[in-house]
């Protein structure tokens, strides 16, 4: 299992939240975020200068099974690209275990209702 942590740009919510659905990732949560960055480029939008380091952000966090890591790399990377400074990171971390508190089920098991698997 994987964790896979993506910081997007707040604008391309909509479009990667859609995405995920499309490549069938139905789990996922996020958060609203600030950071920094190294690289910096000003933006004059309606007469008013911003650096790109203050796009606000959204920070994805989902865990999937190892068939899906590609799939949901993808999903995300084709809808948050914009091709400019700023699009975001994506990181890939694994996952040692998951445990569903309802039912107590353990690891990949417990990412997935096992009779929707077809």
């Amino acid at each position: 299992m994987k964790k896979i942590e993506a910081i997007i740009r707040k604008t391309k919510f909509d479009d990667v939240k859609e995405a995920l659905l499309a490549a069938d990732i139905e789990w996922f949560s996020y958060y609203d975020v600030r950071g920094e960055g190294k690289m910096r480029q000003a933006r004059i939008y309606r007469g008013v200068m911003y650096d790109t380091s203050s796009i606000e952000r959204v920070l994805l966090n989902v865990v999937v099974r190892e068939k899906n890591v590609e799939r949901t790399i993808s999903a995300i990377q084709k809808a948050a690209q914009t091709g400019e400074v700023g699009d975001g990171r994506i990181f890939v971390i694994p996952v040692e275990d998951t445990v569903r508190i309802r039912t107590g089920e353990r690891g990949d098991i417990a990412l997935y209702n096992a009779e929707q698997e077809k």
